[in-house]
Parts: C-alpha cells; sequence; structure tokens
C-alpha cells in the first residue's frame, strides 16, 4: 500500500493526552501526534532507534543527552540511537515522530 491517509487511520493514545496515527514501513514507523494541551510528558527513555521530531503546530521541550530546548514550527530534534530523551508538551501541538529501524510495539495493541 503505497499511498495512505492518515485521516481514515485510528488514533492511538498510548500516554494521556497523546493521540497518534502510527504507520509502520518495511524498515521505519512514522506517527502523526497530535498533543492536547496539559497531556503529560514522555518520560527520560531510551531506543535503540534513531528518531526525529518535526514540530508541526504548536511547541514541546525536548530534551536530548541532558540538553534540553523549547522547539516550534519548523524545528526539527534529532535524537541519536541509545540517547536519553524526554519531551514534555508547552500547549497543544501537533508534531511528526519518525523512528528507524521501526518501533514494533510502541503505542500499538500487542
Amino acid at each position: 500500500m503505497p499511498f495512505i491517509d492518515t485521516a481514515e487511520i485510528n488514533s492511538l493514545s498510548p500516554i494521556p493526552g497523546w493521540f497518534g496515527r502510527f504507520i509502520d514501513g518495511e524498515n521505519m514507523t512514522v506517527i502523526y501526534w497530535t498533543i492536547e494541551a496539559g497531556a503529560l510528558p514522555v518520560h527520560e527513555h531510551e531506543h535503540p532507534q534513531e528518531e526525529i521530531w518535526n514540530v508541526i503546530e504548536g511547541e514541546i521541550e525536548v530534551t536530548i543527552a541532558g540538553v534540553k530546548q523549547q522547539a516550534g514550527p519548523g524545528c526539527v530534534a534529532l535524537v541519536p540511537p541509545g540517547a536519553r530523551h524526554a519531551v514534555r508538551p508547552i500547549g497543544p501541538a501537533r508534531v511528526i515522530v519518525i523512528d528507524h529501524p521501526r518501533r514494533e510495539s510502541f503505542g500499538k495493541p500487542v
């Protein structure tokens, strides 16, 4: 299936206030996040995937390996594989996150 209408993908909420539409390619996962005002932060963690956070609307605070920065529309945060990182919403936001290689279970029913 080479074309996907993201509006037709069921939204999942693995974190209170975060609603994601997950798309798995053969080698990567793409998540379209809609984040509500007051959403919980994503705790500091690490994983073997490289991760890219692309802010479309709103603002989030991203901490990567102890370096903290606010990220607004047009900002891209690059998380290297194995780097400790956390994300805190500052208000409502929309972001696109890409993980490579693919994340097998995050946010999806097992």
